[in-house]
C-alpha cells in the first residue's frame, strides 16, 4: 500500500496579515468614538464622590454640631474619618487634584471640594461641566463654586 498525503488545513501568512489589517482598521474607526468618555466618566465619578462627601458632612453636622473642621488638603480632618472611607478620601479625586474641606475660610463657613496643585487643574472649562451637571452651571454662584484659583467646592453653608 501506498501511503496517501493528506492535506492540512492551515492559515497562510498572507491571510493573518489581512485580519490583522481589518482588525486594525475596525480599531481605527472605533477608538476615536469613545475618547471623550474618559472624561464624562470622571465627572460622573467626581459628583458622585463630592455627593457622598457633602452627604456625610451634613450627616457630620446633626452629630457633632459642627461642619468638619478645616484640613490639610489630602488629608482627612479630625473627626471626620468615622463618617467616611478615609483611603478614597487620601486617595485624591476621580479628576486630579486632593480632597479638601474649608472651614470659616474664603469667606464660606464650611465647603467639600477638590484643590488642584501643581499644574494638575483642568481648567475652568471642564469644571464648569461639572457645574452644570450638578449644580447651576455658574462657578460664581450656586451650591458649587470656585472659591480660588485651583479650589472647587461644594458651600455646605455661607
Amino acid at each position: 500500500m501506498r501511503p496517501t498525503l493528506t492535506s492540512r488545513s492551515a492559515f497562510t501568512l498572507v491571510e493573518i496579515l489581512i485580519v490583522v489589517v481589518i482588525l486594525g482598521i475596525m480599531a481605527a474607526i472605533v477608538v476615536p468614538q469613545f475618547a471623550g468618555t474618559t472624561r464624562d466618566a470622571q465627572i460622573g465619578a467626581f459628583i458622585s464622590s463630592l455627593k457622598t462627601y457633602t452627604g456625610a458632612a451634613e450627616y457630620y453636622s446633626v452629630r457633632e454640631g459642627s461642619y468638619p473642621v478645616d484640613g490639610s488638603s489630602g488629608a482627612v480632618p479630625a473627626g471626620f474619618e468615622d463618617y467616611i472611607d478615609a483611603d478614597e478620601w487620601t486617595a485624591g479625586t476621580p479628576m486630579g487634584g486632593v480632597w479638601d474641606t474649608e472651614f470659616n475660610e474664603l469667606g464660606i463657613i464650611a465647603a467639600i471640594g477638590v484643590h488642584f496643585n501643581d499644574g494638575d487643574n483642568p481648567g475652568d472649562a471642564v469644571m464648569l461641566l461639572v457645574d452644570e451637571r450638578f449644580d447651576n452651571g455658574d462657578l460664581a454662584t450656586g451650591s458649587f463654586q470656585k472659591l480660588s484659583g485651583d479650589r472647587y467646592y461644594y458651600v455646605l453653608a455661607q
